[in-house]
């Protein structure tokens, strides 16, 4: 009875042992594994939009067990990657037209290669904004800009200085003056082909009003002034021109600051000279006062500010008025200032008292 219990026990044990050694489902017949493929092999192309070249390339298809991507670009181990199912690579591609390949394996070992036409093309810049600090040291910024030339606009035939992402030129001096305004010109470079090109106009001395874009005064005070292009209303005599500036006083201590892209240079003269029509007999012996202020050199002149005030001395005619800085000693020769304010009959009242402006000058 004993031996009995032994080989049924025997017999029992070696039929669980043979059931573990064969998977549920899966007999011992491997042949399909010959025939299997994958199917519906196709890509997806993400390109990026900021110009960085960045794509991201995602094989997709039925029965892939991996997948290598030839770049079509690039040398060496950056020309391809090996991607799993589900997964992506990402390459940076300049601007061009490329052709990536495929290469897909399935489960048998087999491998299917397509092809797939990539064009990358880079946008234009947009948003470029020049910015022009103290003494002509520029700065750019733009979307989508890789680089940028800079054309400062004083010379004939320039040829442009490259200027950085993020990078400041430095200070640039102008030639004397009396041929302003300058038109600076940038050009904002994608990385590719496509460019954008963005024009500014500089104001320094001389300024008259017979160009369109002139804003430089802006009214300050409360009451404020007013400032305005207008018609000039005695074209004759001194001052034939057909557009002038027209000051209305506010409070007493208000004008007009004029911010200069260019700063006003001592070292090509120390006066300004102002054409200035009075049409009032009440305000001759008023004085106009010119400030200019913003010194680019920390020190020069000490307080930061140079002052001049001059009286109108007639009314119903065009006159030229000198402003001579020449005459404070404090002011070295090479002083640059980056603002000018511009006020009447200082400290008095007299609220909507008018004159007119025009030809600010600097001259020796």
């Amino acid at each position: 009875m004993k031996n009995i219990k032994l080989i049924f026990s025997f017999v029992l044990l070696l039929a669980v042992t043979i059931s573990c050694s064969i998977p549920d489902g899966i007999d011992q017949d491997t042949s399909f594994l010959s025939s299997a493929t994958s199917a519906n092999i196709s890509k997806i192309f993400d390109i990026s939009t900021d110009n960085s070249g960045i794509v991201r390339i995602t094989p997709i298809g039925e029965g892939v067990t991996s997948s290598k991507v030839i770049f079509g670009h690039g040398i060496g181990a950056d020309a391809s990657a090996v991607v799993k199912p589900g997964l992506s690579a990402t390459h940076t591609y300049p601007e061009g037209s490329y052709t990536v390949s495929i290469i897909s394996s399935d489960i048998a070992g087999n491998q299917t290669t397509n092809t797939y036409p990539l064009v990358v093309t880079y946008r234009a810049p947009e948003n470029v904004v020049i910015k022009t600090t103290g003494e002509m040291k520029v700065s750019v910024t733009a979307l989508y800009a890789k680089s940028f030339l800079v054309y400062y606009g004083d010379v004939a035939n320039e040829v442009g200085t490259p200027l950085d992402l993020g990078k400041t030129l430095p200070a640039h001096t102008y030639p004397a003056p009396g041929i302003s305004p300058f038109v600076m010109k940038v050009v904002a470079f994608s990385g590719g082909a496509a460019t954008t090109t963005v024009n500014k106009t500089l104001f320094d001395l001389p300024i008259d009003f017979e160009t369109p874009d002139v804003d430089l005064f802006t009214p300050f005070g409360s009451p404020i002034s007013q400032f305005a292009t207008v018609n000039n209303p005695n074209a004759t005599g001194l001052n034939t021109s057909a557009k002038v500036g027209m000051f209305t006083k506010g409070g007493t201590t208000s004008g007009t600051l004029s911010a200069f892209n260019i700063p006003v240079n001592f070292a090509y003269g120390k006066k300004i000279k102002v054409m200035v029509y009075n049409p009032d007999p009440a305000n001759i012996g008023k004085n106009i006062t010119l400030l200019l202020q913003g010194a680019i050199v920390t020190g020069q002149p000490a307080n930061g500010v140079a002052i001049k005030k001059m009286p109108i001395t007639t009314s119903g005619a065009w006159e030229e008025i000198v402003f001579d800085y020449g005459t404070i000693a404090a002011i070295p020769a090479g002083a640059k200032f980056g603002q000018l304010i511009l006020r009447f009959n200082d400290t008095q009242a007299g609220a909507q008292e008018v004159f007119y402006v025009d030809n600010f000058q600097l001259t020796n």
